[in-house]
């Protein structure tokens, strides 16, 4: 008997509504759309990306890797969480 391979193909009528009453069911109804529409954001910006990259004797682009700056200093933040860190940079 000769080995059977399944080919992979486009699902079809009966798959696709399997596969929608599954997402409908993990996201909900009024969801949806907004998941759909981060999803095609998504598509749209990986395509995007991928054009940037054909031209080969381009120049890498820059990358800004300059730390950026405290926020918050010690003094600060909370008093009960951080009383130890402020007496020891007092007595040091």
């Amino acid at each position: 008997m000769a080995p059977t391979f399944f080919a992979l193909s486009m699902p079809g009528m009966g798959e696709l509504l399997v596969i929608l009453v599954i997402v409908m069911i993990f996201f909900g109804v009024g969801r949806l759309p907004a998941v759909l529409g981060e999803m095609g954001k998504g598509i749209k910006a990986f395509k995007d990306g991928m054009k940037e990259g054909d031209d080969p004797n381009a120049p890498p682009k820059e990358i800004d890797v300059t730390p950026r700056a405290p926020t918050a200093t010690v003094d600060e933040l909370p008093d009960k969480e951080h009383e130890e860190e402020r007496r020891r940079r007092s007595q040091g």
